[in-house]
């Protein structure tokens, strides 16, 4: 059992910057895949970033490439997404996940954490 917590969500201009943190508690954090999805209400939840247990391999959503960074520290049971370049449509709930494999789909992912809002302004 794994409980996740995300935080760092705000409000930003678009350009700007934010790091969002999933900590988690529970056991055997680093034997499982993390992964961050987004969902924007009235659309289906969307793939953002995965990486493998020990960090050394990541994916991204097009969208994400070139501008989000996924990450993770073992020690601080904690995964990272690194945000910059922010655009308006990047706005939506940001959630982490957790599971036994790097995917992109949110049905490979068994724990999920309540959803941190990342507001984008103009």
């Amino acid at each position: 059992q794994v409980q996740l917590v995300e935080s760092g969500g705000g409000l930003v201009q678009a350009g700007g910057s934010l790091r969002l943190s999933c900590a988690a508690s529970g056991r055997s954090f680093s034997s499982y895949t993390m992964a961050w999805f987004r969902q924007v209400p009235g659309k289906e939840r969307e793939f953002v970033a995965t990486i493998n247990w020990s960090g050394s391999i990541a994916y991204y959503a097009d969208s994400a490439k070139g501008r989000f960074t996924i990450s993770r520290d073992n020690a601080l049971n904690t995964a990272y997404l690194q945000l910059v370049s922010l655009k308006l449509e990047d706005t939506a709930v940001y959630y982490c996940a957790a599971g036994p494999t790097t995917s992109a789909l949110d049905s490979s992912f068994r724990y999920w954490g309540q959803g941190t809002q990342v507001t984008v302004s103009s």
